[in-house]
């Protein structure tokens, strides 16, 4: 950040829309906007913040809207609020966003690690002409390239009304956080490669986030022991393509051999994977959690299916046959064990999906393990492939609205019988951050290392590696559990032996 403070810093709020990676970047803005000095706004952030940065999501237009509505809401309930957005809706369409009422500044993903300097310039109220001067000479504190500054000068004018920070290079895209620590998140995230070259035929990711970059192996394991040693007992790994890790590296390397250096040269108790692409779970990253699964390798695979049915994945243009994700949820159920918590996106209504297709991705869902579910109607998206199959042979409404129906009975009936199972085991957990009307209740929130949410009868701080037994599945489809038969602290002295 530029060496030049506010008098008085302004309170910030980051809301924040989307995936995991999303998330990070959210998280990573926030931390260097604190360590400039802002402070994170109160107990009513929207009403109370004199920031707030909203950071959007794209995936579906329904993502769109709730993105607009947060901002027209935020605008109205606190008129003197910047709001500067950013995130892929920032990137996929910033005049859109750049035109709405009481937004200060868009900053598209192609500027997302220069969004806590832009957003510092324009708290301080200058015009767009100023604030855009502020930000490059605090830039110039970065050794950027004088080409560099050309292409933010050209997208930010002294005619400009809402600056707008967008470009189709991804220079400035990759967000290298702060250090992570265990805060308000027990459980932080660090993304570790953005963007993805896949080019799903529904997928607008490409566009808004660039091709596949990986944060070097040096600073992941810098980050990693830095995270252990604030008292940090669970970190989950994420990206956009997570799996794709290292390919565009210098010295090309593979993600399993990222995850293996990490479980054998840190002490971190323990770690979690994000969603994986099928086929970037080979037969090294299989082995990892047979070698390392339910000790500091969390036993959850999060494996995007989007369909079971060939037909459909050949014209998303998807990279996996049904049949070779049946094959790797197999390898991974018998490296991981009956423990193993499988979860998966599923698209509903894709261009031209008959019934026959559907009933394929139903039959898939019943015959695999999974403990959950995340269910997507298609959303067509402008520039995507998608869009004109849309054009020419859409599902209808009433028939996609049928088989989501379908596939959340569905999937509510997979998730209860495999939380059932674990009734009357002892699992490990950590606790998290336990919202008010539940902690005045005497209970603790935690997630099983197995990815299980789980309720506890008592009070424990938060970010405790625990081991308890399981009593019960509630009302709500929870699993309650008595308070902790053990403290597991001891797996972070035993990891930094290994």
């Amino acid at each position: 950040m530029g060496a030049h403070r506010l008098e008085e810093m302004p309170g910030f709020h980051i809301e924040n829309f989307g995936c995991r990676a999303a998330r990070a970047d959210g998280e990573a803005v926030g931390a260097r906007l604190l360590a400039s000095g802002f402070a994170a706004a109160g107990a009513n952030p929207c009403d109370d913040a004199d920031v707030v940065v909203v950071n959007t999501c794209s995936v579906t237009a329904e993502a769109d809207r709730e993105a607009r509505a947060y901002i027209r809401r935020t605008h109205r309930r606190n008129p003197e609020a910047k709001i500067v957005v950013t995130g892929c809706y920032a990137q996929r369409a910033p005049e859109e966003l750049a035109a709405m009422a009481g937004v200060a500044g868009v900053v598209g993903n192609s500027h997302k690690a220069l969004a806590p300097d832009i957003i510092l310039a324009l708290a301080e109220r200058k015009s767009a002409s100023q604030s855009a001067k502020q930000s490059m000479e605090n830039l110039a504190n970065e050794n950027l390239s004088s080409a560099d500054f050309v292409s933010l000068g050209s997208l930010v004018s002294s005619s400009t009304v809402v600056p707008v920070w967008v470009d189709d290079r991804f220079a400035h895209s990759f967000l290298e956080e702060a250090q992570v620590v265990p805060g308000t998140q027990t459980r932080p995230n660090l993304k570790i490669q953005e963007g993805c070259g896949n080019r799903c035929t529904f997928c607008v990711i490409p566009q808004t986030r660039g091709s596949s970059r990986s944060l070097h192996r040096a600073a992941v394991l810098r980050q990693v022991e830095g995270f252990v040693a604030d008292g940090g007992k669970e970190l989950v790994l994420s990206g956009i393509n997570l799996g794709r890790w290292g390919c565009d590296l210098p010295e090309p390397s593979r993600f399993s051999t990222l995850v293996r250096e990490i479980l054998e040269r840190t002490g971190l108790p323990r770690l979690r994977l994000s969603s994986i692409e099928p086929m970037d779970w080979d037969a090294e990253l299989i082995a990892l959690m047979a070698e390392f699964g339910g000790k500091r390798l969390a036993r959850h695979a999060h494996l995007p299916l989007q369909s079971g049915s060939d037909a459909v994945l050949r014209r998303m243009h998807r990279r996996y046959r049904p049949w070779h994700y049946a094959e790797r949820v197999a390898a991974l159920v018998e490296a991981a064990g009956p423990e193993l918590t499988l979860g998966a996106d599923v698209m509903v209504g894709f261009p031209g999906e008959t019934d026959a297709e559907f009933e394929e991705t139903a039959a898939m869902v019943r015959a695999l393990p999974f403990g959950y579910l995340h269910l997507f109607p298609f959303s067509p998206r402008p520039g995507t492939r998608g869009w004109p199959l849309h054009a020419a042979d859409s599902v209808a409404t009433v028939v996609v609205e049928e088989r989501m129906a379908a596939l959340r009975a569905l999937a509510a009936e997979k998730s209860e019988a495999h939380r059932r199972r674990f009734v009357g085991r002892e699992l490990d957990a950590i606790t998290m951050h336990t919202p008010d009307p539940l902690r005045r209740r005497g209970r603790t929130t935690a997630l099983t290392e197995n990815f299980l949410p789980v309720e506890i009868v008592g009070e424990i701080e938060a970010n405790q590696l625990i081991r308890l037994r399981v009593t019960r599945l509630n009302g709500e489809k929870v699993l309650e559990a008595l308070p902790p038969i053990g403290m597991l602290n001891q797996y972070a002295a035993t990891a930094m032996s290994v």
